[in-house]
């Protein structure tokens, strides 16, 4: 498939069912994941499988975004490891976990599983229920599964600026 017509497709689901998803698929969404552009190349992206009912349980607590999905990946960085800017001290992190979403996200349309980005839930929390050390920064949870029959974007998904409305 051709990128754009994968990108257009990709929409984010809010309907799993309860098929797992294949070992397989899952290391090539890994792997996306590992290629995955970072400022200066220092791959600070720190990533967590949850697949375990009472973990699944734990990401309910920080989001009510989950949408029953069976495996959610918790995307994260390493503050001490991330790239950070000379002229400002602005750290490229939550950028770099932003790009191995997306890059996780593609690869899933690929596959024929659904994603949804989650930024809204509570970092600290998710931070306290997983004890993650201190320099780990969550940016972003990752439902992932298949579909619900029945299920497809939302009426908003098609809607899209002009061109002309995002260019300076």
């Amino acid at each position: 498939m051709a990128f754009i017509e994968l990108a257009r497709e990709r929409y984010s689901l809010r309907k799993f069912s309860g098929k797992p998803i294949d070992r397989e698929k899952i290391e090539l969404l890994l792997e996306a994941a590992r290629i995955a552009p970072t400022a200066h190349n220092n791959q600070p992206q720190r990533i967590m499988m949850i697949t375990d009912e009472q973990d699944l349980l734990k990401v309910d607590e920080c989001t009510p975004c989950r949408y029953g999905a069976p495996f959610v990946l918790m995307i994260c960085y390493d503050k001490n490891a991330s790239w950070k800017r000379e002229f400002d001290g602005a750290d490229s992190g939550m950028v770099d976990a932003s790009i191995v979403t997306t890059h996780i996200m593609l690869e899933a349309q690929d596959l024929g599983i659904g994603s949804c980005w989650v930024m809204h839930f509570d970092p600290a929390k998710a931070s306290q229920l997983f004890a993650l050390p201190e320099n780990i920064i969550p940016a972003a949870l990752l439902p992932l599964g298949y579909p619900e029959e029945g299920s497809g974007p939302s009426p908003r998904h098609t809607d899209r600026l002009p061109q002309s409305d995002f260019m300076l």
